[in-house]
């Protein structure tokens, strides 16, 4: 769990406030609000069109929503560009793998790091010693990341060529490399065995713990959420149905109804009918 103190007690981070998405006539979110408090893990849940991507790319910018807005540290993001998202400090991996297969581990996530760089396009290209600076931290960067992920003895190797699970590792790598304060983590254990999701298990507590680090967690499998969750909003058909502490969630009759389907009513025995 978070450590000490109630997430009240915390400052918010995030706070999405009646946000709405149309794809037509079909209404993806539906008025959707919760707030995430700093230095916590938050799990996003729902079925299968629940609006959880919808959502995660609303947070990057990649949708623009019909009503509502999102808040970061108190600011409108909605009102910034897409290329402004990872400057302000958010930072996400995607369901299906985005990297440069060809470049090697430590060039995939130095890619990340170049987000937050400084150099302007002139010094770049008249390589001024500002730039050469510029190019050690990110090196530096990159070799912190790699160790935090134990992927130094791989990082060499064309990321193309590693097996999924560390290719994941390498995107999760790539997104820690902006810094961000927020991590948008979507469906990161989707493909890996059992082996590898419980070493993610103890990543994603490990990032929050020793980089003070806010999660939002997109996933399916539930004993993951569970297992790493402060805090869990949970959707269906666009809108959030209950929100609480993983106990919480488990028993909310909502949720369960979500996704064991809405219990069926006893079939009542006619009357004076043998038992």
């Amino acid at each position: 769990m978070a450590g000490n103190g109630s997430l009240e007690d915390r400052a918010t981070l995030l706070s999405v406030r009646g946000v709405g998405v149309r794809f037509g006539g079909i209404v993806a979110l539906d008025s959707v609000s919760f707030d995430v408090p700093r230095g916590i893990v938050c799990g996003l849940i729902g079925p299968n069109g629940a609006g959880k991507t919808t959502l995660f790319n609303c947070l990057s910018r990649l949708y623009e929503p019909a009503a509502g807005e999102i808040l970061f540290e108190g600011q409108s993001i909605l009102k910034m560009p897409v290329h402004a998202i990872a400057g302000l400090g958010i930072g996400r991996t995607f369901q299906n793998l985005a990297m440069f297969r060809t470049l090697s581990v430590r060039r995939n996530i130095m890619v990340g790091a170049h987000s937050g760089s400084r150099a302007g396009f002139l010094a770049s290209a008249l390589r001024l010693p500002t730039v050469k600076a510029e190019e050690a931290r990110l090196e530096a960067e990159a070799e912190r990341i790699l160790e935090l992920l134990d992927l130094v003895s791989m990082a060499e190797r064309p990321a193309g060529d590693l097996p999924f699970g560390i290719q994941k590792r390498v995107e999760l790598g790539r997104a820690l490399a902006s810094r961000p304060k927020l991590l948008l983590l979507d469906e990161p254990a989707a493909g890996l065995n059992h082996d590898e999701l419980s070493g993610l298990a103890e990543t994603i507590v490990s990032l929050r713990n020793s980089l003070g680090l806010t999660i939002l967690l997109v996933e399916h499998h539930m004993s993951l959420v569970m297992a790493v969750s402060d805090h869990i909003v949970a959707l269906n058909f666009g809108r959030k149905i209950a929100e609480g502490s993983p106990a919480e969630i488990q028993a909310h009759p909502e949720v369960i109804a979500a996704y064991l389907g809405a219990p069926r009513e006893k079939k009542k025995e006619p009357h004076g009918a043998a038992a």
